[in-house]
């Protein structure tokens, strides 16, 4: 079983999406996403700086866009094994899965994005990922602190998130053998502070033109199965102040009997997870066309 995973938001890199455009149709397919998102996709893709893409309100969308872009390239009309999403990446999940149309989940990325960088505007908030340490210690740690564990992401990394004042006194009293590295995104994601964006989601949720899934569709809160579209998208709202359990998404992963992960671009932080957690699964990061090759020969292997 092969699942197709889709990363969240501090995957982008400026530049990424260059050598995709290359591909016949994707380009078009970038210019007509771009119209849904209100938003020069292909441009900030390519020639935008980090500063530009760390801004929540784009860098949501370019994530879903590429992902979905690199899936269609990849497996034209079909659907893959399973699917999994982190973050913003369960947008991507849901529209690969059928869920969701690519229109649909580009809509709700888009305002799910806005909102997110409106919350995250009242008060100046951060993430920090601690790597290492022992994990009730470092869940210890930040609950001293008052920060919350945004992202349970298991293979030994929990990402903190709070204000930056409880920030930086974690960082001055970090937990013993622990690294702590703040990430590149623009507020504390998956926290009470995100609580005036899921009013937002909810409203536009339930108007949310939704099927239920054609594949196998993990979800963030403790990495089920999802059984219906509409439970999915009325938890999709929930979700974003809620913490993200990709340590239960793995698990799920290992109980299904996964045997490939391929991550969708910008590839590279869901598989280094799966790599430590998921011993003998083969992955395959999608960090540009070249990488197509490989990904299909483990579809056809899987297949055989």
């Amino acid at each position: 079983m092969i699942v197709l995973a889709s990363p969240g938001q501090g995957a982008q890199t400026p530049g990424f999406l260059q050598p995709w455009l290359e591909i016949p149709g994707v380009a078009d397919r970038l210019a007509w996403w771009s119209a849904v998102a209100g938003l020069d996709l292909a441009r900030y893709g390519t020639t935008a700086d980090a500063e530009e893409i760390r801004d929540t309100a784009v860098a949501q969308p370019l994530l879903v866009a590429a992902a979905l872009a690199a899936f269609e390239v990849l497996y034209e009309d079909r659907a893959p094994d399973a699917v999994a999403g982190h973050s913003v990446g369960e947008l991507a999940a849901a529209a690969i899965a059928g869920v969701l149309t690519p229109e649909a989940a580009l809509v709700l990325v888009r305002e799910r994005g806005r909102a997110m960088a409106e919350a995250a505007a009242v008060t100046e908030t951060g993430m920090t990922a601690v790597l290492g340490g022992d994990p009730d210690e470092v869940l210890a740690a930040i609950d001293k602190h008052g920060l919350t564990p945004a992202n349970i992401n298991g293979a030994g990394q929990i990402v903190a998130a709070g204000t930056m004042e409880q920030l930086a006194r974690f960082a001055d009293e970090p937990p013993a053998k622990a690294r702590l590295r703040a990430l590149p995104v623009a507020g504390a994601f998956h926290t009470e502070h995100m609580a005036p964006a899921v009013e937002t989601l909810r409203r536009l949720a339930a108007g949310a033109p939704v099927a239920d899934p054609r594949t196998k569709l993990l979800q963030n809160r403790d990495g089920a199965v999802v059984g219906t579209g509409r439970d999915f998208v009325d938890r999709l709202a929930g979700q974003v102040s809620a913490p993200v359990r990709w340590d239960a998404c793995m698990a799920a992963m290992r109980d299904l009997g996964v045997t490939g992960i391929i991550e969708l671009p910008p590839a590279g932080t869901l598989t280094g997870l799966a790599r430590r957690e998921l011993k003998g699964v083969e992955l395959v990061a999608l960090k540009s066309p070249a990488d197509l090759d490989k990904a299909r020969e483990l579809i056809r292997a899987d297949a055989s």
